[in-house]
C-alpha cells in the first residue's frame, strides 16, 4: 500500500495545510489582514514563504501552529498527526518512533508538541474548518483505564478530542 503524497512530499504537505488553515484565503498571523500577501519566490528563498503587504512581515503556514521553529519535515509532521488522530486507543511516542522512522527523542517531541495541539485553546471559538464546512470530530485516549488506587481514589486516562477537516 503506497502512502498519500503529503505523507511523502513536503511541498504537498504544505499545500495541504495552506488548504485546511487558508480555506478562506491567506491571513497574516502577525496583522491579521486577509488576503494581502504575496509569494516570496527566489533561489534563497524556502518554498511556501508568504509577505504581507499591510504589516511587511513574511511568514508560513506554520507559524502560530506546533510546527512552528522544527527542524522536522512538514510531511513527516503531517503523518504523525494523522497517526494520532486515526488511532483508538491512543499512541506512545515509542510507537510512533517505530512507526515513521525517527529517533525517540524526535518523537517525543512531535508527541507533546501534538498533545499540546489536542488541548482546549481559551480565547475565541471561530467556527472550525471556515465557514460553511463539514469538520468530522472523534476522540482518543492516552494513559492507563480507569483504576482504582490503593491509597484511595482513582486514576483515569487523559481523553483528547480529535477534528478532521472534510473535502466537500
Amino acid at each position: 500500500m503506497a502512502l498519500p503524497k503529503i505523507y511523502t512530499d513536503e511541498n504537498a504537505a504544505r499545500q495541504h495545510l495552506e488548504k485546511l488553515l487558508w480555506a478562506d484565503g491567506i491571513v497574516c498571523p502577525h496583522c491579521g489582514s486577509v488576503d494581502q500577501a504575496t509569494l516570496l519566490k527566489g533561489k534563497s528563498t524556502r518554498p511556501g514563504v508568504y509577505k504581507c503587504r499591510a504589516c511587511a512581515k513574511p511568514f508560513s503556514v506554520t507559524v502560530g501552529t506546533v510546527f512552528e521553529r522544527s527542524k522536522i519535515p512538514l510531511n513527516t509532521w503531517v503523518y504523525a498527526v494523522d497517526l494520532y488522530t486515526a488511532s483508538k486507543k491512543g499512541f506512545s511516542a515509542h510507537q510512533l518512533h517505530r512507526t515513521i522512522g525517527v529517533t525517540y527523542k524526535t518523537a517525543w517531541f512531535m508527541a507533546h508538541r501534538i498533545r499540546e495541539a489536542m488541548t482546549e485553546t481559551k480565547g475565541p471559538k471561530n467556527p472550525m474548518g471556515g465557514s460553511g464546512k463539514i469538520v468530522e470530530a472523534d476522540e482518543t485516549y492516552y494513559g492507563k483505564k480507569a483504576q482504582y488506587l490503593w491509597c484511595g481514589g482513582f486514576k483515569f486516562a487523559h481523553q483528547i478530542c480529535v477534528t478532521c477537516h472534510l473535502a466537500s
